[in-house]
């Protein structure tokens, strides 16, 4: 039996995994393009999004929500690549990709030598990954574990076990995640994380604004990614991420847009407070 054969289809919270994928191949074909995803393609359509992918809905406001939601992963993408090879310029030579998805940063950003790319997720998104990472041939450009465990278990154990280093500094990415656990498993994620970093670890997340759910959420498709929301950022991140010992910096989805050069036209729709992309370092 071939491995498109054998491939479990996404369903739930990971499925949205391959819609990321899609919107990044969309964008890597741009000549424009902030990143390109040579394995974005073949994930997407693994999982049945490529070429064509559901319409736009009729409804105006939801088509602009859809297109809201499709340039914020292309800027937090290139925010957190941005980020992550910081991190590796400072000298860190550990990352954790945290519900890793169908994130192809092992294959297709540059590393230095030395770099440990541990990805965790559910058994199901990494065992889909695989098939189509066979498929595809592709070789990672450092070394990279995956680690399969439900981030509502104890995946710290899990992560030791696989090699993780927790006194040596690491950089956690925790992207598109936080908006699909409620409050207090956002809390625990974080109190894990920061009891495994040592200083000088960095940490980038997304976290969805305030309103989003309301705005987002209250007319969504079942079963799509805005039905799935939960939770938002707080009212005073950098105050927050304070209190686990991280000294933290906010950004906002229309600032970093215009510093790659694609700016938001529109005038906001509501007020904009602190920003949901989030760069972070240990104390």
């Amino acid at each position: 039996m071939t491995d498109e054969q054998e491939r479990v289809q996404p369903s739930g919270v990971w499925s949205t995994a391959v819609g990321v994928a899609r919107v990044r191949a969309l964008e890597s074909e741009r000549e424009d393009a902030l990143f390109r995803d040579p394995l974005a393609q073949a994930f997407a359509a693994a999982g049945g999004l490529w070429p064509s992918s559901p319409p736009l809905p009729d409804d105006e406001a939801a088509r602009r929500r859809r297109l809201a939601v499709t340039f914020s992963i292309v800027i937090r993408t290139k925010f957190l690549d941005d980020l992550l090879q910081q991190a590796c310029a400072s000298g860190i030579r550990q990352v954790v990709l945290l519900g890793a998805g169908m994130d192809s940063r092992a294959f297709r950003m540059d590393w230095p030598e030395g770099t440990r790319l541990f990805e965790v997720d559910t058994a199901a998104p990494l065992d889909f990954k695989a098939s189509v990472l066979r498929q595809e041939r592709a070789v990672a450009r450092c070394e990279r574990i995956a680690v399969a465990v439900d981030l509502r278990e104890d995946w710290p154990r899990a992560l030791t076990a696989a090699g993780h280093d927790p006194t040596m500094p690491t950089v956690w990415i925790a992207e598109g995640l936080l908006i699909y656990l409620p409050e207090d498993a956002v809390d625990l994620l974080l109190a894990r994380i920061s009891a495994q970093s040592a200083a000088g670890s960095r940490m980038g997340l997304t976290l969805g604004s305030r309103g989003a759910i309301d705005r987002f959420g209250a007319d969504a498709v079942p079963g799509s990614a805005a039905s799935m929301w939960v939770s938002e950022m707080p009212e005073d991140p950098v105050g927050w991420l304070a209190g686990y010992g991280w000294q933290a910096g906010c950004h906002t989805l229309r600032e970093r847009a215009a510093a790659y050069g694609r700016p938001i036209s529109t005038s906001p729709q509501h007020e904009e407070g602190p920003g949901g992309l989030i760069s972070a370092v240990r104390r």
